[in-house]
């Protein structure tokens, strides 16, 4: 037993397959045989049905979940000299979108508890060259964006959702993407609550000007062939993983269920930890836990615990360890201190949790997390 191959991995992606086997065999089969791998029927279908399912009349599908914030931005017409508010506590790829664009990131710290943006702390980073707010739902846990939107409607300033982490999630009883920002994106990296078998990603909106501006950005600012109407790049989400996404798609509630029953388990048996404390979710909020992070008391005791689970055969990860301003692509430019994210580069540790997990194996966790907490 090792912790490079844990009994109990922290991500199993063959068993979606195995349970899905004859629906994707189907649709594999259904794309083959069509002879159509690019903007065809089967994406057409989905960019219909996950509109429908997030509650906006408009999909585009493009090729991966930073594609879909970059080009966004790029619909609002962000670019060189602008800000775009984003967290401190994020992945890097929150970043590295708005950068693509030729803006500015500014990072503005998270809740100390939730770890998303909230309303004031926006309203506060707001100055004349901000051209969008960028909203985590973190690890599949909403951020408060009506505060946050009606912070940045004052202020004539868009909202952009990345919710690659929040497939399915609500915020006050209202499914993520379905408003009030201008518009949401998603990713389908496979080890998304919604993943494709490679990168995907999509951008839902209420708004047809965007919708319609997408596309052209997704397709070479074309929509008719050899005829360009503007600078653009190619982004395209493929016919065999647009329906893999449709078969997947019918089963999201309830592997989101099968999530939830797993965090519930967690909270109850970690309840009243010090030295690892489970987290907190807001009243308003329906999380789509994509990851169960908990919360250790420095690095050292957050890496002991590590440890202790990998020689227990239980596989962890950390999200994430370094703060998007101190790496080297950022820290020039960022020098100033973000406290709360370096903190939880420090101490956070994502326990493992996914729908074909058994209630066993989060039970070994559970024992396993607090044989650890009693040793420490």
């Amino acid at each position: 037993m090792t912790a490079a191959s844990p009994e109990i991995p922290f991500l199993d992606l063959v068993a979606p397959y195995e349970e899905l086997r004859a629906e994707i065999d189907a649709a594999v089969a259904r794309v083959l045989r069509s002879g159509r791998y690019l903007f065809g029927p089967e994406l057409a279908a989905f960019e219909s049905a996950f509109a429908r399912y997030c509650g906006r009349p408009h999909c585009v599908a493009v090729g991966s979940g930073s594609d879909a914030i970059e080009l966004a931005l790029r619909a609002l017409d962000v670019g060189p000299g602008d800000e775009v508010i984003v967290p401190s506590h994020t992945f890097i790829g929150t970043w590295l979108a708005v950068s693509a664009t030729g803006a500015r990131p500014v990072p503005v710290e998270p809740d100390g508890e939730l770890y998303v943006l909230t309303g004031d702390t926006v309203e506060a980073a707001i100055t004349p060259r901000t051209a969008a707010v960028l909203p985590v739902h973190l690890y599949g846990h909403p951020a408060d964006l009506d505060a946050i939107a009606a912070v940045a409607g004052r202020h004539g300033i868009p909202v952009v959702e990345d919710a690659a982490q929040a497939h399915g999630a609500r915020l006050r009883g209202r499914a993520i993407g379905s408003g009030p920002s201008a518009a949401a994106a998603f990713s389908f990296y496979p080890a998304k609550n919604l993943g494709s078998l490679g990168d995907g990603g999509a951008v839902v909106t209420g708004d047809p000007a965007i919708a319609d501006r997408l596309r052209l950005l997704r397709n070479y600012g074309s929509r008719v062939k050899y005829v360009h109407e503007l600078a653009a790049t190619h982004s395209r989400l493929d016919e065999l993983q647009a329906a893999l996404l449709r078969v997947k798609l019918d089963r999201l509630d309830e592997w989101n269920a099968r999530r939830r029953a797993i965090a519930h388990r967690y909270l109850r048996g970690l309840a009243g930890l010090d030295g690892l404390v489970p987290p907190r979710t807001a009243e308003w909020a329906d999380p789509s836990w994509h990851l169960f992070v908990v919360r250790a008391r420095s690095r050292a005791e957050r890496d002991r615990a590590a440890a202790a689970l990998g020689a227990a055969g239980i596989g962890t990860v950390i999200h994430y360890p370094t703060p998007a301003h101190r790496s080297a692509v950022y820290a020039a430019d960022h020098p100033a201190p973000q406290p709360i994210a370096e903190a939880l580069a420090d101490q956070v540790l994502s326990l493992p949790i996914g729908p074909h997990q058994s209630s066993a194996a989060t039970d070994r966790v559970v024992a396993a997390t607090l044989e650890w907490h009693a040793r420490r």
